[in-house]
């Protein structure tokens, strides 16, 4: 292969032939290509963009640069979701058990996060004892057993991913669709699924600040995910606010917990009993119901957001999560003991309202940012994640407010953070006279 002439044809316009973009991946893979070229590469794609050939043999050629997922026959069908990410957003945790408890086999290989948005693995690091780290045959047996998993890729699943991906975030490249598309379908294809749910959020935390620029990444996954195989359906949610009532790992365990216990006739013992908030449940109720319909066990959306109600009044998700989690090396009597805390960090602050009025705004952008700053998310891929810090109580977009009326807590790992930290998070909310018009959650459904 003459990296050089591929490289010369993008940078021109030229489109390749799937045989040339397999070559590139394979020796990129093998490290055969030096990481200047390869950088090169990836600016002439950003610039160039792909064509939407090039795009499925490149999504391809990294599924195949490492191990698939082989699962033996079974008449629960695969299925999974996935989120480009936001402030908050814990959907998955409670969304796993409750699409196991419903017939499907559920094999989530989850990421971490970076800059304001937390990762699944982050999150599930803040309950003691769990592992995400686990092999390709643990991963199988788990979720034959179990029907689910949430856990993290292996070195063996996609590694041309991780090598592009190390480049992209420090060559400029990461907002490209193409290589998002490639990126996020080679690690769900890795998964040999029957059916996924795309979660694309737009607005002020949200990778995609648009709505057209979300629609455009949507249509992208959709088409290409279906042509695969894949049933593939997209959402585009809003993200200008924050997801549920708490942003940090472990309070953001403590509300996907209660979520699974509050319709489930369950005594939570958690203090943050009241604090799920239904935007948080509605998502969930919705992508299950999303796929029983691509899955063939719905007729429509409404009667399988029936199902899911139904399934989470039940109990079962609730106790899937502890059988999941056990599955996964958590010691669940420390869990309860966590859970029954009022708080794990060493200093809590409140914020309270100092006028009357409606929260019309909850700036999630800047809810990130202190949450981040806080040690709860990553400046770097490398940096180190305080699990207990966030914040909870969160008062959501349309809730009347008084003076003295708890707007938010912060979670801190000292009280001189803390005090600098809910500073911070008044500037986040805007309380105005009237109540602002209801936006819903779901903007637009893509295929």
């Amino acid at each position: 292969m003459n990296f050089l002439s591929l490289l010369e044809a993008k940078r021109d316009g030229r489109a390749l032939t799937a045989t040339q973009v397999q070559d590139i991946i394979a020796a990129s893979t093998a490290g055969q290509v030096p990481d200047y070229q390869m950088a090169a590469f990836l600016m002439a794609v950003f610039f160039r963009g792909l064509s939407t050939e090039e795009t499925r043999a490149l999504t391809l050629a990294m599924r195949d640069s490492g191990e698939v997922l082989r699962f033996p026959a079974d008449p629960r069908p695969l299925v999974d979701k996935h989120s480009t990410g936001g402030v908050g957003d814990k959907v998955s945790l409670p969304l796993v058990p409750l699409l196991a408890c419903l017939g499907f086999r559920v094999p989530m290989i989850s990421g971490r996060g970076l800059g304001i948005t937390g990762g699944t693995l982050d999150k599930l690091e803040a309950i003691p004892g769990f592992t995400t780290a686990l092999s390709t045959e643990r991963i199988i047996e788990t979720v034959q057993r179990v029907g689910c998993v949430l856990c993290g890729q292996t070195d063996r699943m996609v590694p041309a991913d991780k090598r592009l991906y190390a480049l992209r975030d420090v060559t400029g490249t990461v907002p490209s669709i193409p290589l998002i598309v490639a990126s996020i379908l080679s690690k769900k294809l890795a998964e040999n699924l029957n059916a996924l749910v795309l979660d694309v959020k737009f607005g002020h935390a949200a990778f995609m600040r648009t709505r057209d620029q979300a629609r455009e990444l949507a249509q992208a996954m959709v088409a290409l995910g279906n042509e695969c195989g894949v049933r593939t359906r997209a959402l585009l949610t809003a993200m200008n606010t924050p997801l549920g009532r708490t942003a940090g790992n472990w309070l953001e365990v403590k509300e996907s917990i209660e979520c699974l216990e509050r319709n489930a006739g369950c005594q939570s013992v958690s203090s943050e009993n009241k604090q799920s908030a239904p935007d948080l449940q509605e998502l969930v109720v919705l992508f299950a119901a999303h796929l029983l319909v691509l899955s063939g066990k719905a007729n429509n959306v409404e009667t399988g957001e029936a199902q899911a109600i139904a399934c989470l009044a039940s109990g079962g998700p609730r106790r899937k999560w502890d059988e999941m989690l056990a599955a996964q090396g958590a010691d669940l009597d420390a869990l309860q003991r966590k859970l029954a805390a009022d708080h794990a960090a060493p200093a809590v602050l409140e914020l309270s309202a100092d006028r009357a009025g409606f929260v019309s705004h909850c700036d999630a952008r800047l809810v990130g940012e202190l949450v981040r700053d806080l040690g709860g998310g990553r400046l770097t891929k490398e940096g180190v994640i305080q699990p207990d810090v966030g914040v909870d109580h969160l008062a959501k977009p349309g809730e009347p407010v008084s003076p003295g009326l708890l707007l938010g807590r912060v979670h801190a790992t000292d009280r001189a953070q803390a005090d600098v930290a809910v500073a911070r998070l008044r500037q986040a909310f805007t309380i105005s006279e009237e109540p602002p018009a209801p936006t819903p959650l779901v903007i637009e459904v893509i295929g």
